[in-house]
């Protein structure tokens, strides 16, 4: 089965237009903006930048494996008790998940590498470019690849840290720049569309080449429970030992690609050391304001390298394999190109004996995929997928490729479920607001033996356009700790069931002269059982875009 987006929320709409737009599709924009787009296209054109190693840009790695620090020498005893294998730990909720990433910042002694689709300079955007910074202070060298999508979100914050002799900054794939306007932008995205549909989607972050994150999450306010208007449910997972190393070698393909390119080459901004001190400055306020509101501060007192020679954090030992896509997806385009986490994920597929578990936000199987779940329900396979519910889904585009293929998935056996919008309230520094919760996490369990966990949707995006990572751990806690997180997130409180409309449903339907829907979705709410014959509490608004994006020649984006 075949492989959206991330939101971004910025103060200003000019600064947040193209990540708006994509949603990790480049279809989501409004109708002002399309026309603004179009008329731009005709008035002028890009000029074709010169390939990244035009610029003073040194090719680096990341530190040995080998390399003696202090993470290394809390793990050498747990690696040498457990052979061959990787030690991991579930990321679950937003804050343990943010947490996570200030500790392995503050734990890192040599080397720090970010690699992100979406950085924000936002509140929680900002505690962490703290945390690096303050890595960087003490001697750390930091590398933080992002992509350009949401490049005018890269401001004077991050601008500024880019001065500092120990941090460097790179943009992946750049179609615009700071000095250019949103007209010259959308005049790129038009007449490069090819090269702008095509993203960097990994999510990773690692410490001296011994602890790494990598998950679904970005760093934004919507992942982190920090958000006053949306709530991303999402997993992630902390990687120690060997793994990392594999890791490590993806990031370093990305960060020395042709399509690399120094973030001091697109943004002319300079900066003087009296204002890198100031930028210091306001993090270090930042930090003392936000910290604990934002439940930002580190696991606990205790560094993490203290925390494994004890075995208190928590680590589950397993076999694991890390699949990648190589830069090159992007960079060479080509029909013949197989994506290589994607093509495990149908592997481990295939081979299902007992069932198949999919959380993914964002899901068009396309007939190939239909076909292929066909196969294994005939089998006995059960096949049951978490999506988001149109009232839920932060792309809308997405939800219009999906719906054709719900009758066809369930007439080959398989369970749908589709995520409610449930309102949440967020964290103390938020008082008094709520936001709408949205399903974010890309996760498969097989046979409740394997976890599948990174950065890639079941669409066909994923598959052919964006790069994608992704962790295949033989685990069994594991795989059965996250298919416990799915089968609660699928209760009727948590989620639609969305079934075919039986012949009694039909007979009533009929009896009252409403529309003849095929599909019936039923939930629960405070203990009433609810059933909906249309997209539940997803308004004129959303079933109207939704017959809208049906009609535009975009799956293949899709």
């Amino acid at each position: 089965m075949p492989g959206y987006r991330e939101q971004n929320h910025s103060a200003v709409q000019h600064k947040r237009v193209f990540a708006a737009s994509l949603r990790e599709s480049p279809w989501g924009a409004t109708r002002r903006f399309f026309l603004l787009c179009c008329a731009s296209a005709f008035l002028s054109a890009c000029a074709t930048r010169p390939p990244a190693t035009a610029f003073d840009r040194p090719v680096t790695h990341a530190l040995p494996a080998t390399e003696i620090t202090p993470l290394r020498t809390a793990l050498a005893p747990l690696e040498s008790a457990h052979p061959e294998q990787s030690g991991f730990r579930l990321l679950s909720n937003g804050t343990d998940a943010l947490q996570m990433r200030i500790a392995l910042a503050r734990a890192a002694t040599r080397t720090l590498d970010m690699q992100y689709y979406i950085a924000n300079e936002d509140t929680t955007g900002k505690l962490l470019l703290g945390a690096a910074l303050y890595a960087a202070d003490h001697g750390v060298r930091v590398r933080m690849l992002v992509d350009d999508l949401n490049f005018k979100d890269i401001d004077r914050i991050m601008a500024g840290l880019n001065s500092h002799e120990n941090i460097e900054i790179r943009v992946f794939n750049p179609f615009g720049s700071a000095q250019e306007g949103m007209v010259e932008r959308a005049t790129n995205l038009f007449t490069q569309i090819g090269h702008f549909t095509r993203r960097m989607h990994n999510k990773a972050m690692i410490a001296d080449n011994q602890l790494a994150i990598v998950g679904g999450r970005n760093l934004a306010d919507e992942y982190f429970s920090a958000s006053e208007t949306l709530q991303f449910r999402d997993l992630d997972v902390l990687a120690a030992g060997p793994i990392t190393a594999d890791i490590s070698a993806s990031f370093d393909d990305y960060w020395n690609s042709s399509i690399a390119y120094p973030l001091r080459a697109l943004n002319e901004q300079k900066f003087d050391a009296k204002e890198l001190d100031q930028t210091r400055d306001d993090l270090r306020q930042h930090w003392r304001t936000n910290a604990d509101p934002y439940n930002a501060k580190p696991l606990n007192a205790t560094p993490l390298a203290a925390q494994i020679a004890s075995e208190q954090l928590g680590l589950t030992w397993a076999r694991a394999e890390f699949k990648a896509d190589r830069p090159e997806k992007i960079e060479h385009p080509s029909p013949d190109y197989v994506s290589p986490p994607m093509q495990r994920l149908g592997e481990l597929m295939r081979d299902a004996r007992q069932d198949f578990l999919i959380i993914s936000p964002y899901f068009v199987p396309h007939d190939a995929g239909v076909k292929a779940a066909g196969e294994l329900t005939q089998r006995g396979v059960r096949i049951a997928v978490l999506t988001n519910s149109l009232a839920a889904t932060d792309a809308v585009a997405v939800q219009a490729g999906y719906s054709p293929y719900r009758v066809p998935l369930l007439q080959q056996g398989v369970e749908l479920y589709e995520f409610k919008p449930r309102q949440e309230t967020p964290l103390a520094g938020i008082a008094g607001s709520r936001s709408r919760a949205s399903l974010h996490a890309k996760t498969y369990v097989i046979d409740r033996k394997i976890l599948v966990i990174g950065s890639m949707n079941l669409d066909p995006r994923s598959a052919n356009l964006n790069t994608e990572l992704a962790l295949v751990i033989h685990s069994p806690p594991l795989a059965a700790h996250v298919a416990q997180i799915f089968e609660h997130a699928t209760s009727p409180e948590q989620s639609y069931r969305v079934t075919l409309a039986d012949d009694a449903q039909l007979a009533y339907l009929r009896s009252i002269g409403a529309p003849l829907s095929p599909l019936v979705w039923t939930d629960v709410d405070h203990g009433m059982r609810r059933t909906y014959i249309f997209d539940p509490q997803a308004g004129l608004y959303r079933n109207a875009l939704t017959g809208l994006f049906s009609l535009l020649p975009v799956n293949a984006e899709l």
